[in-house]
């Protein structure tokens, strides 16, 4: 039984073609990734006497990749953890940035969101070396400047670039 000669050659199937491995920048950040931006984050916050954290990792659609809190945060931690790395996210900039936005706008984008946005320091974009955005990470317990840094040490820890706003 002949196979129809779909490809113009000799070969049944078509020409053959050169397969190589093409190179790809990473687009998200990986699991393992954030389990370790988690690792020294909290590490941090106990080198410098913060209080007990909660730390999120958020791909760069929003979506939860990994968490983690420490005994004695408050049950609200997850939530708020993730309303930092997800307004940094959605707004393509550190929550930092959001800080300085009139209320009017938080307010407006709160609707817009379902409440999931807070404007405070302590949600880091997650960027490679071509400044694409492979998530974001967002850390609350203490105050926002000292979560922030929680966050920028455990991005850089794996080297990566953090982007607080």
């Amino acid at each position: 039984m002949n196979e129809p000669n779909i490809g113009g050659s000799s070969d049944p199937i078509g020409p053959k073609r050169e397969v190589g491995i093409v190179e790809t920048q990473m687009t998200q950040v990986t699991l393992e990734q954030a389990q370790e931006i988690i690792r020294v984050a909290l590490k941090h916050g106990r080198e410098t006497e913060c209080l007990p954290l909660g730390v999120a990792i958020l791909d760069p659609g929003g979506h939860l990749l990994a968490f983690a809190r420490e005994d004695g945060t408050s049950f609200l931690r997850p939530q708020i953890a993730q309303a930092k790395a997800w307004g940094a996210l959605g707004m393509g900039m550190g929550s930092r940035a959001l800080v300085e936005r009139p209320d009017r706008f938080i307010q407006t984008l709160n609707a817009a969101t379902d409440g999931k946005v807070l404007n405070a320091p302590g949600g880091v974009l997650i960027r490679n070396e071509a400044a694409e955005i492979l998530g974001a990470v967002g850390v609350t317990g203490d105050v926002s400047d000292r979560d922030e840094a929680c966050a920028i040490a455990g991005i850089e820890a794996v080297g990566l670039i953090a982007d607080a706003g």
